[in-house]
């Protein structure tokens, strides 16, 4: 009965989805040294004042000056906010609204990877409702009212925040990690620059890389696809497969670096329309209690949810081994859909990955479980329901 309670949401907010006129895709700015461009951008729109967000590592090495001084060259004046978490929270949102209400600003600019965008898209929906708390639009549409222009400019190749509808937010006091989605929060723009993922350090590379396969393969395995969502997840999937071990091994590989931010792109907006799934609600809550980085959180926890889906995704994943040319000495479909885990696992090691995570407390599983059973059911369309109880195995599974 629950699963069929579960089934029958999915399939309501599935028709409702299909026929809602809101989606789209943000406008892309790419290719090498395309960041040059935005200032000409927020210029031509009139506005004198934006809020640039962004976190301390960032920060540090310096990475958004450039673009700072020539939007200040533009005659725009750029207030920035370099305080935002590795899993942004409320009090993160509430710091960078007060800097965006007192220089007055009209734009947002996020700068970095999911942490900033998350963070920005926060202050957009409160300076869209200025009365709601984030806690009071934490699940579907509850902004409803047009944001402020936001620019998403990533740093890494993975979040794919750049592209979705969704703001993932941290209750600093609980640790509970939920998010708030709404076709508003979708940037108007995406600057998709891969001079700015030059040099990236290797466990960053190898983690938000798998964070994007993470995506294509959830939105893919899914329940709730349309045929560009299938057409966005399989590019992704190849990209990914053909390009992260390169990223990772060469920091210089500029081809490499640009193919995986545009796989970063597709598989963000693959998920946006087609959601994730358990491998994602869990990945939240150890990053909202422990704040484990979520592309390692994902890395690490994707082939364990897949092993545990079983049989409902053998079909999905031999499609997938066949795509990318995984497991061909095999002719059943359960065998590539092994050996394409397989696979994810191997990657996974090649790039210094860990198996298990470190620093989950046992006490804690059952709360961490509920926590994901609650984001995921019934909103996740994930090819098997699973409860708490099952949940749990998986914890223990991926326990150092």
């Amino acid at each position: 009965m629950y699963s069929m309670m579960c089934r029958l949401f999915q399939k309501v907010m599935k028709f409702v989805m299909d026929r809602v006129p809101f989606w789209r895709k943000p406008k892309m700015i790419t290719g090498r040294d395309s960041l040059k461009k935005l200032p000409a951008i927020i210029q031509k729109k009139g506005i004198k004042n934006v809020l640039l967000v962004t976190d301390p590592g960032i920060s540090a090495l310096g990475l958004h000056r450039q673009l700072v001084e020539w939007i200040r060259e533009a005659g725009i004046h750029c207030t920035v906010y370099d305080k935002t978490v590795a899993n942004p929270t409320i009090a993160n949102v509430e710091e960078a609204l007060a800097l965006y209400r007192e220089h007055d600003c009209h734009a947002i600019i996020a700068f970095g990877g999911g942490s900033p965008m998350d963070c920005a898209k926060g202050v957009g929906a409160r300076v869209a409702r200025p009365r709601k708390k984030i806690s009071s639009m934490r699940g579907e549409l509850k902004i409803l009212k047009p944001i402020p222009l936001l620019i998403a400019i990533p740093t890494t190749a993975g979040t794919g925040s750049e592209t979705t509808l969704a703001a993932v937010l941290t209750n600093e006091k609980t640790h509970e990690k939920y998010a708030v989605n709404d076709f508003v929060l979708i940037p108007r723009y995406a600057v998709l620059d891969p001079v700015l993922t030059r040099g990236l350090p290797k466990h960053i590379t190898a983690a938000t890389g798998m964070d994007a396969l993470t995506h294509a393969v959830e939105a893919y395995i899914g329940r709730s696809n349309t045929a560009e969502t299938i057409e966005d997840s399989v590019s992704a999937v190849k990209l990914i497969f053909r390009n992260l071990e390169k990223a990772y091994r060469d920091g210089e590989d500029m081809e490499a670096r640009e193919k995986m931010q545009k796989a970063s792109f597709l598989a963000g907006a693959a998920f946006t329309r087609a959601y994730v799934g358990y491998v994602h609600a869990i990945a939240h809550s150890l990053g909202g209690e422990y704040g484990i980085p979520h592309g390692l959180a994902n890395a690490v926890i994707l082939p364990y949810v897949l092993d545990a889906y079983g049989s409902s995704i053998y079909i999905q994943l031999a499609e997938l081994a066949d795509i990318v040319r995984i497991g061909q000495e095999f002719e059943e479909d359960q065998d590539k859909a092994e050996a394409f885990i397989a696979e994810i696992r191997a990657m996974n090691r090649r790039m210094g990955l860990p198996e298990k995570l470190d620093g989950i407390r046992e006490d804690d599983i059952d709360m961490l479980a509920k926590r994901a059973a609650r984001e995921a059911n019934p909103l996740y369309p994930v090819p098997k329901i699973m409860k708490k109880a099952q949940l749990k195995e998986i914890y223990y599974q991926i326990r150092a």
